[in-house]
């Protein structure tokens, strides 16, 4: 029992000393070409924006229906068992670092023959009971286990950020839904408003024509601009059913946005522009390529290893008798310890491929990561681009309405007093239709372009606590 001791102390030095040694390179974050400041960046910026950025535009019903997304949207919910597959597959791997130990037995009887050359002693036939514990841990010389776990940690959290990408991605649609709701709810009361408008004009045509200062042919172009009002309407709503589709598959019910104007909503505060680091620390797209990079990188430690010899621990220990009830004594103590050794002699090339394989996995991961960061960046600078240019085309958008709106009441008041004709009016009322709607799908660019510019930056821009550190090593 002593030399059993010793010879398991001796190993299990050998074991600690062996730990040290880690093949395969360790990953260090590469560095990007990129510039220091974004080239759009405005010089005003905030602190910080919530995590819950959706908020700032001020709404209830927006924000419930964002909660409800995130809450039972099937994509989310698919991410989310991606991740719970990915923690199972990181602890199993862990679980291959430890011995492992089970509990085994056995009963048998059985007859040996008398007439061999071997005289048979004690009873025939005859039990046999055996019960003992049995262990085995591969000893991880050339760090395979280690980095083995090191990429399924890896692949866990590239699986957490993938779940935040969609996230993002379906709050941010939602977002643009919404907007896009309120946008027709504001192009349907300028219909409206123009259709009464028209209404009036038509009546008065009937007058002058009935009183025989105009021709009917005013009265047939009033009814025109009425008609083709009708129809405007009945193709917003139609376009806002469909939106509410989209909201009722994103949130997988069904419900009803009630109307609203998009005047309501406020512009929210541009968000605050870093540098390519601070990026890095928010888009989770770009946190999931770098997880994949390190994955690749660590399985080119565990290819490698496949190259070198395995060695494994195995004991046992127990009892065994020919009767039952002798097995937990003493004397049927029975015990095994054993060093098994795996050398790869030839393998046609098989395992050194491996490692050119994963070199080469590893290679398309580092390129993926850096197209992900340069195309990041790239969709700030465009997002920052459209934001303060769609600012400027709403305040001329502005302008071009009011102008309309006086240029309307001019030609009215003309037509009243009968120094110009219908078509005056008509051309009038015309343009102050296409200026208004111009104007409130100018704003709904505008507040798009804030969304696009949240989503560009991964979402809330603040202090965070990375993920990474809540996954034990």
């Amino acid at each position: 029992m002593n030399q059993l001791i010793k010879t398991v102390s001796g190993i299990t030095l050998a074991v600690t000393l062996s730990s040290c040694t880690m093949l395969g390179p360790d990953f260090f974050r590469p560095k990007t070409t990129l510039p220091e400041n974004y080239q759009q960046a405005d010089a005003t910026t905030l602190a910080e924006i919530p995590d819950q950025w959706w908020t700032l535009y001020q709404d209830p019903q927006l924000n419930a229906l964002v909660e409800k997304t995130l809450k039972n949207n099937s994509d989310i919910k698919i991410a989310v068992a991606r991740i719970e597959e990915a923690d199972a597959q990181m602890r199993e791997v862990g679980a291959a670092i430890l011995p492992t130990v089970s509990l085994g037995g056995n009963a048998t009887r059985n007859q040996v023959t008398e007439t061999g050359i071997f005289p048979v002693f004690g009873p025939n036939p005859r039990n046999s009971y055996n019960l003992s514990l049995s262990s085995s841990v591969e000893i991880d010389f050339w760090g395979k286990l280690r980095r083995t776990k090191e990429a399924a940690r890896a692949n866990y959290l590239a699986t957490q950020y993938a779940k935040e990408t969609v996230q993002l991605s379906t709050a941010s649609l939602v977002v643009t839904s919404y907007l896009n709701i309120r946008s027709l709810d504001s192009q349907l009361r300028n219909v409206k408003e123009s259709l009464s408008f028209s209404e009036e004009s038509l009546a008065l045509a009937k007058r002058r024509e009935e009183g025989g200062i105009v021709s009917i042919l005013d009265v047939q172009q009033a009814s025109l601009v009425r008609d083709n009002l009708l129809l405007q309407e009945q193709e917003l709503i139609r376009t806002r059913k469909l939106t509410e589709h989209v909201l009722n598959l994103l949130t997988l019910e069904e419900l009803e946005v009630t109307k609203g104007e998009l005047a309501s909503l406020p512009m929210p505060p541009t968000p605050p522009v870093g540098l390519p680091s601070a990026l890095l620390e928010n888009r989770p797209d770009v946190r999931q390529a770098e997880q994949t990079l390190i994955a690749a990188n660590a399985n080119i430690g565990v290819a490698k290893a496949a190259l070198y010899p395995s060695i494994s621990l195995t004991g046992a220990y127990g009892g065994e008798s020919i009767e039952l009830g002798d097995v937990l004594k003493s004397a049927s103590r029975v015990w095994s310890l054993g060093l098994g050794l795996n050398l790869p002699i030839f393998n046609g090339g098989a395992l050194s491929s491996r490692v050119d394989q994963a070199s080469a996995r590893e290679k398309q991961a580092l390129q993926t990561y850096i197209g992900t960061v340069a195309t990041a960046f790239k969709e700030v600078n465009d997002a920052l681009v459209n934001l303060r240019q769609y600012k400027a085309i709403e305040a001329i958008a502005d302008s071009k309405k009011v102008t309309t709106q006086a240029m309307l009441e001019v030609a009215q008041n003309r037509y009243k007093a009968g120094y110009s004709g219908y078509l005056d009016v008509l051309e009038a009322q015309r343009s102050h239709i296409d200026a208004t709607q111009g104007f409130v799908q100018s704003r709904q660019n505008t507040l798009t372009a804030t969304v696009d510019l949240f989503k560009t930056l991964g979402g809330g821009w603040q202090q965070r606590v990375e993920s990474e550190k809540v996954v034990k090593k």
